[in-house]
């Protein structure tokens, strides 16, 4: 009976499916090969394979070509024509592109550059870390180094010993027992000639006295045999035979690699000069190298073969003629000039070799005959006359011969008189009229002649004037002739003029051409940039003429004006600073800086009635300033004329009528001693600027003077409510209210730690310093005294610290210094005292802790110096300056006077 149960082998048998692939939905893809063909199937189509790997989630791929235009094989535009309104609309697209990418660019950058400090200060360097102990290393001695004990096993991990032992053999410790012996006794057996018997391998005896004796004997034949009166041939030996022993002592000993290198080099030289006979540097060459070996013999044999082989080649001749003495050279020389006559270095050479000027200049005139045309043998040639005629001559002559060397022009031009001398740069300027130098010796000869004594101030300005036309016409023809000058080149031959003693010329040259190449929006800028540079370099006059120009062009410019006075007070007299002020003041009377600038001039000459009378045609030209009437003030106050001065308030107060001089009125009137007015002054003034807070402090202090402190709070409490951001106000009112500061310090942290260190609290202080460090980072004064609330050992690195945050801070810079001095480093903190002062010479305190500094470890020049320059940088700021300088008794008291006694109470 048959079973009804289904084969499940019998799909082994069964054809596959006609799209049938194995794999497939394993990624499998059908292929046909060579072998296949024929009965092989076709694989499946595009459509089975997308419906396979639908069923497996995956995306079709889309063919980039599929989509494109079946007649244009590179795209859908690709042959239309690109057309000029195509370029032009593209390149809009592309510059507005470019814009909108550079104003993203700044912020970009600068968030970058926040992001990447932020990095930076969260996670420093280990460099950075270590900076401090970095720059602490350059103090350190030679003795501390040395003192820096051997680095040893620090790791604390035993080391393995190496246990293993070795058994000397008898031998060796019987061949050392003697090492150390030493041999006490000596061989008495001596010979007949007084020498020691010393015994050989082979049984024989040396006598070292007969080897002395036959040495002495050999040497002294040999200096007989070259001392001979005569030689084989009869000629007198020029040896000498006293200093043989002496030249015995300049040998060279070479060692063997040294004499191998020069047996090499001697071979290569040899196959050198046989392969190619007529190349002159290998005779040269292969001559210096026997020189180097000491054998002079071979060297000059050697360099006469090179003058055989290359008789036209000045340079072998040359070198034959050094490798021989004086005689042998002149007949060498001799012979050169038979084969190349032509050469100035063989002429020179043999000059050279004459001791007497007579010969010297007979070999020389010869030369000349034979090369006429070389400028060289011209100028060797006339240096050696004694006169100046036959000098004048010669160079007559030669001007002849080379009338384009403007070197002989020039110089036949200076031992000309000046009426010769002109007619000279006349056919000079004729024959090279593309030499800019002619024209500038023109210039110079004129303003000589200008200078000469007896003329007049009238006749000397207008032969001055001819030298501005000359330069002028010589800068013209050379642009005729096309040649082209740069600007820079001009003003450094101007600058050269200068050096040689001809300013006029500068200033001409100056004048013609500083105006060349420049823009005309740019002029101002170039000008005073090239004054500045010229002033660098040292070059003056230069400078002065630059600014001349530049005023002549730009009359009403105060700030040019005010650089060129500066310059003339760097570097000028005083008659040209008051000169150069008075056309200032003339072309510029609305510069208030100006008029001041002559009047302190004149006022520190001690010409007191000049600088009364400037002030007045200020007054005339300004009757509302408030600088003049302030500056007429101070000279009558410190002239003694108090009542002119008082008198001088009074009208500006009316004819300028500004808070300052209402304030100024107050402290004058109170330093006179006339506290009643000044209080009647200031209320007045209150009337008018209630906002003005230094108003406030004047009425303040007065009333704490008078030891009213309840006026003098109510001051400071008026203040306060009409002004309250005044830092200055908040700090009078909390000095004044010592006991109860606190509530006044909020934001005026510096002044509340000095509160708290007053007060005795010094971790209140500490702390108080470091929130007030939160707020203001970048605060010189906090940074200073967060160094000195540090113990001693960590203060130089808040110093490190402060200097990053709080850069060219001149408190920070001062403290550092002040770090140096307790360190006894004096050059390090004279070296910082001065880089506080540059970074900010205003600050008083940093004069008086540095003139200071100087009375403990400084000479009487050093302490000089830093009161002459306080005096001329006159500073105004300061804590301890400002409460010394304000204070009522020191009024009228020099700036010098005010450095002392800041100096005596700094602590």
């Amino acid at each position: 009976m048959a079973s009804n149960k289904p084969n499940k082998l019998a799909f082994l048998s069964m054809p596959a499916p006609a799209s049938y692939v194995a794999g497939l939905g394993r990624g499998a893809s059908g292929f046909t090969t060579r072998s296949d063909i024929g009965p092989a199937r076709e694989g499946p189509s595009a459509e089975v394979i997308a419906e396979a790997q639908a069923r497996r989630g995956e995306e079709a791929e889309v063919e980039p070509e599929q989509f494109q235009d079946p007649d244009n094989e590179y795209g859908l535009f690709a042959g239309t024509t690109y057309e000029a309104d195509d370029e032009e609309a593209d390149k809009i697209y592309d510059f507005v592109d470019q814009n909108m990418d550079a104003r993203r660019r700044a912020r970009r950058e600068a968030r970058e550059e926040a992001e990447m400090a932020k990095h930076r200060a969260e996670r420093p360097k280990l460099q950075q870390q270590f900076a401090d102990l970095k720059r602490g290393l350059s103090v350190v001695t030679d003795e501390e180094w040395e003192s820096i004990p051997e680095v040893g096993n620090l790791t604390r991990k035993k080391r393995r010993r190496d246990e293993r032992s070795f058994v000397v053999p008898d031998s060796v410790i019987v061949g050392d027992r003697g090492k150390g012996e030493y041999e006490s006794s000596l061989d008495a057996r001596q010979q007949e000639h007084g020498g020691f018997e010393t015994p050989a391998d082979s049984g024989t005896l040396t006598n070292f006295v007969e080897i002395g004796q036959a040495r002495d004997k050999i040497l002294s034949l040999k200096l007989d045999q070259i001392s001979g009166t005569a030689t084989a041939a009869g000629s007198a030996s020029s040896v000498d035979p006293k200093g043989y022993l002496t030249s015995l002592n300049s040998v060279v000993l070479k060692t063997d690699a040294e004499i191998g290198d020069i047996k090499r080099a001697r071979m290569l030289f040899d196959s050198l000069v046989k392969s190619n006979p007529k190349h002159s540097p290998g005779w040269i060459a292969a001559a210096a190298l026997e020189e180097h070996a000491g054998r002079m013999v071979a060297a000059r044999k050697l360099i006469k073969m090179g003058c055989e082989q290359c008789p036209t080649s000045e340079d072998v001749w040359l070198e034959a003629a050094r490798l021989h003495n004086n005689d042998d050279a002149k007949v060498i020389l001799a012979n050169a000039v038979q084969h190349v006559g032509q050469s100035v270095k063989i002429w020179l050479a043999a000059a050279d070799l004459e001791h007497d000027n007579k010969a010297k200049r007979r070999v020389l005139r010869k030369a000349l005959e034979h090369i006429p045309n070389s400028v060289r043998l011209w100028k060797e040639t006339v240096n050696l006359e004694d006169s100046i005629a036959d000098a004048r001559i010669l160079l007559a002559r030669a001007v002849e011969v080379l009338p384009l060397s403007v070197e002989l022009w020039l110089a036949l031009a200076r031992l000309e008189t000046p009426e010769r001398a002109k007619a000279v740069l006349n056919k000079a300027r004729k024959a090279v009229p593309t030499s800019h130098d002619i024209w500038i010796a023109a210039g110079r000869l004129l303003e000589q002649e200008a200078y000469v004594e007896g003329k007049s101030e009238a006749d000397r300005e207008k032969e001055l004037a001819v030298v501005d036309k000359t330069i002028e016409a010589g800068v013209r023809e050379l642009r005729r002739h096309q040649v082209l000058l740069t600007r820079d080149q001009w003003l450094k031959e101007a600058e050269r003029c200068e050096e040689e003693g001809s300013p006029r010329t500068c200033e001409a040259i100056v004048k013609a051409t500083v105006a060349m190449e420049v823009e005309e929006e740019d002029r101002l800028d170039t000008w005073v940039g090239d004054a500045e540079a010229a002033e660098a370099r040292g070059h003056v006059g230069t400078a002065r003429a630059i600014f001349a120009y530049a005023l002549h062009v730009f009359p009403d410019k105060r700030d040019l004006w005010r650089r060129a006075a500066d310059l003339e007070k760097a570097h000028g007299t005083r008659e040209s600073l008051d000169a150069i002020l008075e056309r200032a003041v003339h072309h510029c009377p609305q510069a208030e800086v100006l008029w001041l600038m002559w009047a302190k001039e004149k006022w520190l000459c001690g010409d007191v009635p000049r600088a009364r009378e400037v002030l007045e045609k200020a007054f005339e030209a300004n009757p509302e300033s408030e600088q003049i009437w302030l500056a007429a003030v101070k000279l009558e106050a410190e002239n003694g004329e108090r009542t002119v001065a008082r008198k001088l308030l009074i009208r500006a107060r009316t004819v300028a009528d500004t808070e300052r001089i209402w304030m100024k009125s107050a402290v004058f009137e109170r330093q006179q001693g006339e506290k009643d007015q000044a209080l009647e002054t200031v209320a007045a003034a209150l009337k008018k600027y209630p906002k003005f807070a230094k108003l406030y402090m004047v009425q303040g202090q007065i009333h704490q003077s008078r030891k009213d402190f309840a006026a003098a709070r109510a001051s400071y409490a008026a203040g306060l409510k009409a002004v309250p951001k005044d830092v200055t106000l908040w700090i009078l009112a909390s000095r004044l209210e010592e006991p109860r500061a606190r509530a006044f310090v909020d934001v005026l942290w510096a002044e509340a730690v000095a509160v708290e260190e007053r007060a005795g609290g010094a971790a209140q202080a500490k702390a108080m310093l470091a929130r007030g460090l939160q707020e203001c980072p970048s605060s010189g004064l906090l940074w200073s005294q967060a160094i000195w609330a540090e113990a001693r050992p960590q203060r130089k690195a808040r110093s490190v610290d402060a200097l990053k945050k709080a850069q060219d801070d001149p408190l920070v810079i001062c403290t550092v210094a002040r770090l140096f001095w307790a360190e006894r480093k004096i050059e390090k903190a004279r070296q910082w005292f001065g880089r506080s002062i540059a970074a900010n010479p205003d600050v008083g305190d940093t004069w008086a802790w540095w003139l200071k500094f100087e009375r403990q470890h400084g000479t009487k020049e050093h302490q000089d110096e830093v009161i002459n320059k306080c005096i001329a940088a006159e500073p105004q700021h300061g804590a301890t300056w400002q409460a010394i300088a304000k204070a009522d008794e020191n009024m009228g008291k020099s700036v010098k006077e005010i450095l002392e006694l800041v100096a005596a109470a700094l602590h």
